[in-house]
């Protein structure tokens, strides 16, 4: 067995521990037990009600990214390719980035309503920011030499961005697409559970409300395993690229 699986076994075995002796200590009124979370959890893939809740989750989550990291990348190498504009933009973007989103949402909600619109929304202000300030500094960071060559060549400004400067930055890029992927699915969890009549958040909301601890945790724990899941392959892409570069 190689040492990484094995690595991830002894923190999978370690952390299920642990969970036993917390809900041992504080009881089930605030802890459910592993193993009454897991099987609730393969109960709940089992209903549709789960599913109808994970779709309306999915179709937003699926809308924030792409326009997260399509106007992310837009605006990163529109910054990163005039360094002007990008010496004044860093500060504006890291001031703007850094600001409490959730403060916002009361203003996403007068302007979109209670509807997917708005879901979409907050998911795309906490995902958009951290894809444009890693491609700005990916493209302002790659070598000169690089800018040279293209010069040399006379390539137009698109096949420069296209076949120099895009793969040369392409590793830092999908670490903002990496990061910008997991915060768009926390402002879509944290929109549903302010406000929403539908979603995984929802479900947790509602859960919360009755004080249906194993639901919360088996809930969470899905939502845990699909947002690892996500991680994985992208760290996977992003560590594949960064070898063949």
């Amino acid at each position: 067995m190689k040492p990484q699986k094995y690595d991830a076994l002894v923190l999978a075995a370690g952390f299920l521990v642990s969970w036993e002796i917390l809900y041992l200590l504080v009881g089930a009124d605030v802890v459910s037990a592993p193993a009454a979370t897991l099987s609730r959890a393969v109960t709940l893939l089992r209903g549709r009600n789960f599913w109808n809740d994970a779709a309306s989750t999915g179709i937003a989550f699926g809308y924030a990214c792409i326009i997260g990291i399509a106007g992310g990348l837009l605006l990163g190498l529109a910054l990163g390719l005039h360094r002007f504009a990008g010496d004044v933009a860093d500060p504006i973007l890291g001031t703007v980035y850094s600001i409490p989103k959730i403060t916002l949402y009361p203003i996403i909600l007068l302007i979109f309503g209670l509807s997917l619109t708005a879901k979409i929304a907050f998911g795309v202000i906490h995902g958009i920011f951290p894809v444009a300030i890693f491609t700005m500094n990916a493209v302002r960071n790659v070598a000169p030499v690089h800018r040279r060559t293209a010069r040399t060549l006379r390539l137009s400004p698109v096949a420069t961005v296209v076949m120099v400067l895009a793969p040369a930055a392409i590793p830092e890029i999908l670490s903002g697409i990496r990061i910008g992927i997991a915060v768009t699915l926390l402002g879509i969890l944290i929109a549903e559970l302010f406000a929403s009549s539908s979603g995984i958040g929802f479900a947790l909301i509602r859960a919360t409300e009755i004080h249906n601890v194993v639901d919360i945790f088996a809930l969470t724990l899905l939502l845990f395993l699909f947002a690892v899941a996500i991680n994985t392959l992208l760290h996977i892409a992003e560590r594949r690229v960064r070898h063949d570069a």
